[in-house]
């Protein structure tokens, strides 16, 4: 099973008891850091808020089929009073514990059902190559992400696309598109941009990441721009898991060269995962 398979099972199995990302972590074999990556692209979701809209919706149908005692749903919940359960139950729903156990009905309600992995999404990689980087310094549109929220990258894009060529220093034609600054809630930094010298000066409009040289696993995305989530899942939750390798917190970055046609949205894309070295 992979991790974030793994991580779901958990879950379900433990959703009525207080558990924290590091023990949802540790039952899937990685770090707390590769689990917010790879939880995210397959599910859309971050590890923490899909257990607590979980939770929410069991306390939902418990509600709904009328149980005697709210505050008895929140303790099966593992919220600790009446108040913050409700609190967060209106906040998920729109609707109080006590108007939907009154309505004695869903239909009203977007509840989250159990995820279940699936296995269609893989597709067929390159193996990827080991290759080590030195300093990159990267100036570009810059902009705050989740994994819920992350379908707003291709408008950054479009964005920044009249920037290239025209930036101070820019050296060569490839562009980046950098994954920085994640957080345990899935929140991420997305830039998008071009390499340019420790020297240049870049417009008051844009922004600079500087990303220390490292160790990378190099995959390849191969075919429409539109499918590269498919080929992002499948690294994070089978390729990069049987690689032997494990992930660095650093930055990622997608990297668009020549073999991509930015026109038709076809070809090639690289993507960079940061590796620890190994021991």
């Amino acid at each position: 099973m992979d991790p974030v398979g793994k991580a779901l099972w958990y879950m379900e199995c433990h959703y009525e008891k207080t558990i924290t990302l590091g023990e949802i972590a540790e039952a899937s074999g990685v770090s707390r850091f590769n689990l917010s990556r790879a939880f995210g692209t397959a599910t859309g979701h971050t590890v923490m808020g899909y257990l607590r809209r979980r939770r929410l919706s069991e306390a939902a149908r418990a509600l709904s089929d009328g149980a005697p005692d709210i505050l008895t749903v929140a303790l099966d919940a593992a919220y600790g009073s009446h108040e913050a359960f409700s609190r967060a139950f209106r906040d998920q729903f729109g609707l109080t514990p006590e108007q939907v156990r009154a309505q004695r009905h869903l239909g009203n309600l977007e509840l989250l059902e159990p995820i279940r992995m699936d296995q269609s999404l893989f597709v067929e990689l390159w193996s990827p190559r080991v290759e080590d980087r030195g300093d990159l310094r990267i100036a570009g549109l810059s902009d705050r992400f989740s994994f819920e929220t992350n379908q707003g990258i291709p408008a950054l894009w479009q964005r920044f696309i009249p920037y290239i060529g025209s930036i101070p220093g820019q050296v060569g034609w490839t562009s980046y598109g950098v994954c920085s600054n994640g957080d345990g809630a899935g929140n991420f930094d997305y830039t998008c941009g071009v390499e340019v010298p420790e020297t240049s000066d870049i417009p008051a409009e844009l922004t600079s990441i500087r990303i220390p040289a490292r160790r990378y696993l190099v995959f390849v995305h191969r075919g429409h721009i539109s499918t590269i989530g498919r080929t992002v899942y499948t690294i994070w939750n089978k390729a990069l898991p049987e690689s032997g390798h494990e992930a660095a917190c650093a930055p990622d970055f997608e990297l668009y060269d020549e073999r991509f046609d930015p026109v038709s949205g076809s070809g090639e894309v690289e993507i960079w995962i940061p590796v620890k070295a190994e021991a």
